[in-house]
Parts: C-alpha cells; sequence; structure tokens
C-alpha cells in the first residue's frame, strides 16, 4: 500500500509551534530529531534531568490544559539553540534554551503571556541525549493520514487542520482510517525502515484551533462519535536509519508479502 511524504514537521518545544522540514533523517531506535527536546513545566513536574523517565503532558504547558499556548509563534534554531516567540500583544522574545538564562527568560515571557492560565511557576526543562518529552513513553515518530482526516472534515462538515494532530510525518495515499489495523507492520520511510507500534489515541489538544488559541470542535467526541474510537494517527519505531523528504514514498506491504521477502526478515 503506497502513500507519500506530503509534509515533515518537528515541534522542539513541546506544545508549541510545528516547525516545517524538507526533509528528516532518522535513526534507528531513536525519536525525531529536534523534536519535543524541550518542555515548559507548570508548576514542579517531577522531572529529573539525571534520570530522564516519562511523565504525563499535564505536568507541562500545553494545549490540551491551556489553549492560549497557541498564540505563542515559535521558531527553534537547532545549530544555535535559540528560540524566537512573538504573540499578539507581546514583547518578540529571542533566547537560547541552551543556556539557563535563555530557559528562564523564556519562562518569564511565556508567564505573562500566559498570566492566570497558567498555575506554574514555569519553568523550561531540556531532555538529554535522545530523550523526548512525548506523549506517549514508547511514541518515537508519529504519523497522521491526511485521508483520515479529511474523512473526519467530511463527517463533521467542517476542515479539520491535519496540525491539531501534531504529527511528525504527514501522509497522503493511504485510504482513510486503513492505518489503525497496522499495529506491527512494517514500513518504508522514503528511505528509513519503520515498524508501527500501536494507534495515537487523542486528547483535548485536539480542539484548539491553532489560529485563534481557542476550543472550537471537541475532536475526540467527534471521533467517538463517528467511528467507536478515539485514534488518529500512529507512532511507528524506526527500524533502519535512512533520509524522509517531502514526496518520498511512504509503503506499508501487505503481511502475507513481509512473510515471503526475506528483505524484511
Amino acid at each position: 500500500m503506497n502513500g507519500h511524504v506530503a509534509a515533515i514537521f518537528r515541534h522542539p518545544v513541546k506544545g508549541f509551534t510545528p516547525e516545517p522540514l524538507d526533509h528528516v533523517d532518522l535513526a534507528a531506535g531513536e525519536g525525531f530529531p529536534h523534536d519535543r527536546v524541550y518542555a515548559v513545566e507548570n508548576g514542579p513536574s517531577g522531572y529529573d534531568p539525571q534520570a530522564p523517565a516519562f511523565l504525563p503532558k499535564t505536568r507541562f504547558t500545553v494545549l490540551m490544559n491551556i489553549p492560549k499556548v497557541a498564540a505563542a509563534r515559535t521558531r527553534y534554531e537547532d545549530a544555535t539553540g535559540v528560540l524566537r516567540a512573538e504573540a499578539d500583544g507581546a514583547p518578540a522574545f529571542s533566547g537560547n534554551l541552551r543556556e539557563a538564562d535563555g530557559r528562564d527568560a523564556f519562562a518569564a515571557w511565556l508567564a505573562a503571556l500566559l498570566g492566570e492560565d497558567a498555575k506554574g511557576p514555569l519553568k523550561v526543562v531540556e531532555a538529554p541525549g535522545d530523550f523526548r518529552f512525548t506523549d506517549h513513553p514508547r511514541g518515537q515518530v508519529s504519523i497522521v493520514n491526511l485521508a483520515s482526516v479529511r474523512d473526519l472534515s467530511q463527517r463533521l462538515g467542517m476542515e479539520i487542520d491535519p496540525l491539531r494532530f501534531r504529527a511528525n510525518l504527514y501522509v497522503d495515499g493511504w485510504p482513510a482510517w486503513a492505518e489503525n489495523d497496522w499495529t506491527g507492520r512494517r514500513l518504508m520511510l522514503g528511505w528509513a525502515q519503520a515498524e508501527v507500534f500501536k494507534p495515537i489515541v487523542r486528547c483535548a489538544a485536539t480542539h484548539v484551533n491553532l489560529e485563534t488559541a481557542e476550543r472550537d470542535v471537541e475532536i475526540v467526541k467527534a471521533l467517538f462519535d463517528t467511528y467507536g474510537h478515539m485514534h488518529c494517527g500512529i507512532y511507528v519505531h524506526v527500524t533502519a536509519p535512512g533520509r524522509v523528504g517531502l514526496g518520498d514514498a511512504v509503503t506499508a506491504p501487505e503481511a502475507e508479502t513481509l512473510e515471503k521477502d526475506a528483505e524484511w526478515a
């Protein structure tokens, strides 16, 4: 089953602006490069950089709890560590998140923007090594099938922005919702190989309109009422390294084909 990469995004700061890419180099057993490598604690989270471990998204400033997070438009420079941020009615921000002063300055800028919406105190934390602040402890790379989003949009009678689902890769050419049955299926992602881990269970973050920073549609309820599940997208684990670029093929061989193909053994 063939599709192609329609869009590639990273989210350097968990919960904040998706950043488009032309290509990405994926490594076996690792998360998406420069994706969710920072997060902003909304009050003490229990995160220990010396022993990083998964924590629920509710410990951080994310759209699920604070729609106004979408009002901040951020851009990260991975070569320098500099984050730039803008928001209507707020001064522009620029600071190096690799330095304590830069992290503190962004937390202060964000606290002023969010006001009483954040219980705080806010603190920017950084992921060491290959650790990522993902929504699932084993959610390394996320993929959304654009046909599934279009089908949901049609059922709701309104256009749903695929970026609400905050995926790394957006694929076109697959049948709507076919991906929900692919747990354990192997994929070719451009020149990389991967295995589907599980469907992604969605939360109230998807309810937020990224332009208005307000909740305007209950996506989770709509998924359940329409399809009987709350899934949109899949997590995959990279099993062989390779580059993935816009327009590259994303192939999901049929299960019986895999059994006969020594290449996948």
